[in-house]
């Protein structure tokens, strides 16, 4: 007996999903025939013809599926979901499809090599390493302050429009391939999102589109942040699917931009995550150190807090608590909190380019 199109494509999501987590096992095959093999070039065709657009085309394709499924739900609560072999099948279809596009055209990074193994260094330091790259990270980020501010104590303002800090995020890249070919990026595709308000609400500084690769950036956010986020979402479009990857690639584009102001941003970025773990291990240290740091770099992080605080809401745990649910459910299993190992990519890397 022939089955149907949607029976078939039902059975077929236990089917990948099973295979995945077989794939998962292979992280050196999926580096080399799909991460570095495909999928380079199935996202410079994205972003080719999704980036010509002046506008989000993936956020209008999200906006149609939850009016779609807002639809579903409603009709399923009139008819109390009665007639469910029907449309369990086709709801499994459905979630069979959006879960092969998803995985074909970007969701399979998720099980590539770690970024550590493929740059050669360790994923491990010890505290003494972490505090002195900190050290190292506050010197360097005092400098930078007090070439762009009258005293240590205001606030760097950032000059740049947000439109020039889109332009050079992107231009910033373009150094780093002399060094890191893997990180050519050619065919830019980053747009400002049409959902930017519930981004915010959300607690998203941006979010990247992987149906059609477009990189998607709050635009309420502050100038201050836009560098590094932008750099961040350009991370996953180049395939590093783990925040913690994309947040070390953001900083070495930042960090090592011509601008200096693109350089502040991205060493006090470097530097918050630092101050963090060294809280985390040794919290009187981790005092003493931030009394090192320039008052107008502590104002700079509590803008941003504040920033936030506004728009604090009882839904933002809830949303916190499902983005940590899906990042265990591909490939990271300390979920939110594993950020933080953009610290060990830190000080290995510059351990290893002193």
């Amino acid at each position: 007996m022939k089955l149907k199109p949607k029976p078939l494509l039902a059975i077929l999501l236990p089917v990948q999903i099973v295979g995945l987590m077989v794939l998962a096992k292979f992280p050196s095959f999926v580096e080399e025939y799909y991460s570095q093999g495909l999928y380079p070039y199935l996202s410079f065709i994205e972003r080719r013809v999704f980036g010509m657009l002046p506008f989000s085309f993936g956020d209008l394709v999200y906006g149609l599926l939850i009016v779609l499924l807002v639809r579903w739900l409603i009709i399923r609560l009139k008819t109390s979901f009665r007639f469910w072999k029907g449309w369990s099948v086709d709801a499994m279809a459905t979630l069979s499809i959006i879960y092969l596009t998803f995985q074909l055209f970007w969701g399979l990074n998720y099980y590539r090599l770690p970024l550590h193994e493929s740059l050669g260094i360790d994923d491990d330091y010890t505290d003494e390493e972490l505090v002195s790259y900190t050290k190292l990270l506050i010197e360097q980020s005092n400098a930078l302050h007090n070439q762009l501010s009258s005293s240590d104590s205001t606030k760097v303002v950032i000059p740049h429009s947000k439109d020039d800090l889109y332009t050079m995020s992107i231009m910033g890249y373009n150094a780093l391939e002399n060094d890191f070919p893997e990180l050519a990026y050619e065919a830019p595709s980053v747009k400002k999102s049409l959902f930017s308000l519930p981004l915010t609400y959300m607690g998203f500084n941006g979010y990247l589109n992987p149906l059609t690769n477009e990189a998607q950036i709050n635009s309420k956010i502050i100038s201050y942040k836009l560098p590094t986020t932008i750099s961040h979402e350009i991370g996953h479009q180049l395939g590093y699917a783990k925040e913690n990857e994309a947040n070390f690639i953001a900083c070495l584009n930042t960090m090592h931009h011509e601008d200096i102001y693109m350089r502040y941003s991205g060493y006090t970025f470097a530097l918050k995550y630092c101050l963090n773990e060294v809280f985390r291990r040794n919290p009187g240290l981790g005092i003493d150190l931030m009394f090192e740091v320039n008052c107008g770099i502590i104002a700079k992080y509590n803008e941003v807090r504040h920033f936030w605080d506004v728009y604090k809401n009882p839904f933002e745990p809830l949303f916190a608590s499902f983005y940590s649910g899906y990042l265990k459910s591909n490939n990271q299993p300390k979920g939110i909190d594993s950020y933080s190992y953009v610290v060990a990519l830190l000080v290995n890397y510059h351990k290893g380019n002193r």
